[in-house]
């Protein structure tokens, strides 16, 4: 069974930084890519951060270009979201995602396994 975890989400004032991780357990095969995804309540899901297997291929959004970087831990199977310069904008809440395919994506649809959410607020 796929478990994805996440953990670091909290409250931070604007400009601020947090680090969002997620551990990933019960892949049963390596050439997973990982993707961070967001949600404010009421909105669609929206695409954050990509990163395919071997950590070379990253994609970012538009909005977050610059300021949020992934990675992917030594073992592959953890993936962090490095987030400064953070923006009230940026509150949601923050997923984790798993995709069976190794090159990185950025449709919700394109992802096979997900996390159950980390909070993220951003006061002004």
């Amino acid at each position: 069974q796929v478990q994805l975890v996440e953990s670091g989400g909290g409250l931070v004032q604007a400009g601020g930084s947090l680090r969002l991780s997620c551990a990933a357990s019960g892949l049963t095969r390596s050439g997973y890519a990982m993707g961070w995804f967001r949600q404010v309540q009421g909105k669609e899901r929206e695409f954050v951060a990509a990163i395919d297997w071997s950590g070379i291929n990253i994609y970012y959004a538009d909005s977050v270009k610059g300021r949020f970087t992934i990675s992917r831990g030594n073992a592959k199977n953890t993936v962090y979201l490095q987030m400064n310069s953070l923006k009230p904008e940026d509150t949601a809440v923050y997923y984790c995602a798993a995709c069976r395919l190794s090159l990185a994506r950025t449709e919700v649809e394109e992802y096979d396994y997900w996390g159950q959410g980390t909070q993220v607020t951003v006061s002004s």
